[in-house]
């Protein structure tokens, strides 16, 4: 068992896809069963005293505080005697796996009664034969404080790339508002009472498209040693909003499948906030980027390369406030200092820093004379500066030909800022993986 204390909170206790689009830059390489008692968490360790050594993300997602901004959701009034069941699908397999749950945003200690991890059937439903019960310091429970992080203890588990898991909670004391991810892409079930243990999902009658608590799978003895793992770091158009829930087609999905397709798999994971914003907090949409890089980057295992898509939000909701408390103007030069703030703590970890270009906003909200004026200024640096590793040219990639500044329409989702399937597809398909 692992727990860390978050660096953001106190601790209480304890497109058409045309050319390549990785980019050589100035400076750059050139691209084309054990006991049920309660483990109480003990000291934290640091991001840099984890143990990484060997270990990959096969599945992450950032936590966020609870929120309900877009309708209703679990997050604020939390669970109670309830059992809350997830599905997860790993990028890269192994023969041992842990999960990290998450109470950052917790204002009470957070009680797990049980959990266990499976291979996923259909739905809320588990492979049979394949459930086994996961244990925190070698106890069947645990106490998570507010404000922390708790790994399990590593479970020998195999895994194969692309393979989807069920993680399922116990929640039997009442938790407060919950730690969760807003928009996940897949779909969580609840049910009333414990069924940790449940191969049948019949009794999951709820579901919601947030996650819960979940914030990593971490998968070990793989066919690599890890040191290769690539984080998508970004906004919502790395979360997949505008892609089909529970197909996993958000680009770093379909990221880690060109991976596969090759024979080797990599460590892909998402993190991913839908709203999130370079230089400023938001009051649903996480941290901002330069200060949630540290937990959701750094704080991976096995990271070699990070692609930092994020900026839209700074640029189209600044001085808009169309969802939440109104956000200040921002600069291109403030956007600018905020992308150089990533490069340089990614580039103090060894960590490989991609810049990706911010895709059209033409026809959308957030589209006016004033924005893409800044839209393309922040490009023009990401692709000329030489300050990123390389280049992901996101933006070429999903463009309507005809009118570069909007989305292709083959590609729109409809709102003309989010991808659809296939304009995910095309940012993919657009990357040199020896690039990464």
């Amino acid at each position: 068992m692992r727990t860390r204390h978050a660096t953001r909170r106190t601790a209480v206790t304890m497109l058409t896809a045309a050319a390549l689009t990785l980019l050589p830059v100035a400076g750059g390489a050139a691209l084309t069963g054990p006991p049920a008692h309660a483990a109480t968490a003990g000291p934290h360790s640091t991001a840099s005293q984890r143990d990484h050594d060997h270990w990959q993300g096969g599945w992450a997602t950032s936590p966020q505080a609870p929120a309900a901004p877009f309708g209703p959701n679990w997050s604020q009034q939390g669970f109670a005697d309830q059992t809350v069941r997830q599905v997860v699908r790993v990028s890269t397999g192994g023969t041992r796996a842990r999960v990290e749950l998450s109470n950052r945003y917790g204002s009470t200690p957070l009680r797990i009664t049980g959990a266990t991890v499976a291979r996923t059937d259909n739905g809320a439903s588990v492979r049979s034969g394949s459930l086994r019960q996961l244990s925190f310091g070698g106890h069947r429970s645990a106490t998570v404080p507010a404000g922390s992080e708790l790994t399990s203890d590593a479970l020998p588990f195999r895994t194969e790339a692309l393979e989807s898991l069920t993680v399922t909670l116990y929640l039997a004391e009442p938790t407060g508002p919950a730690t969760f991810h807003l928009i996940s892409s897949s779909t969580s079930y609840r049910a009333q009472g414990d069924h940790r243990s449940d191969r049948a999902g019949t009794a999951f009658t709820e579901t919601s498209d947030s996650s819960y608590y979940l914030t990593g799978v971490e998968v070990s003895g793989g066919r690599t040693t890890g040191g290769d793992g690539v984080v998508a770091f970004g906004d919502s158009i790395t979360d997949g909003v505008g892609s089909t829930p529970d197909a996993d087609n958000r680009y770093p999905d379909e990221l880690a499948e060109r991976f596969a397709a090759t024979g080797k798999p990599r460590s892909v994971v998402n993190q991913g906030i839908a709203g999130n914003q370079v230089t400023q907090d938001t009051d649903w949409a996480g941290e901002k980027a330069v200060a949630r890089f540290r937990d959701d980057v750094l704080g991976e295992p096995g990271v070699g390369t990070v692609i930092v898509l994020e900026g839209i939000n700074d640029i189209g909701a600044g001085g808009t406030g169309a969802v939440g408390t109104p956000s200040p103007e921002v600069s291109v030069a403030q956007l600018i200092a905020g992308h150089r703030s990533l490069i340089r703590q990614a580039h103090a970890k060894g960590i490989r820093a991609i810049g990706a270009t911010l895709t059209p906003i033409g026809g959308s909200a957030y589209d006016s004379p004033v924005n893409e004026a800044k839209r393309a200024a922040v490009n023009h640096w990401i692709r000329t500066s030489g300050e990123y590793d390389a280049v992901a040219d996101l933006d070429h990639a999903t463009a309507d030909p005809a009118d570069r500044t909007r989305i292709a329409p083959a590609y729109d989702s409809g709102d003309h800022l989010h991808p659809n399937d296939a304009g995910y597809h095309a940012m993919a398909e657009s990357l040199d993986l020896s690039g990464l």
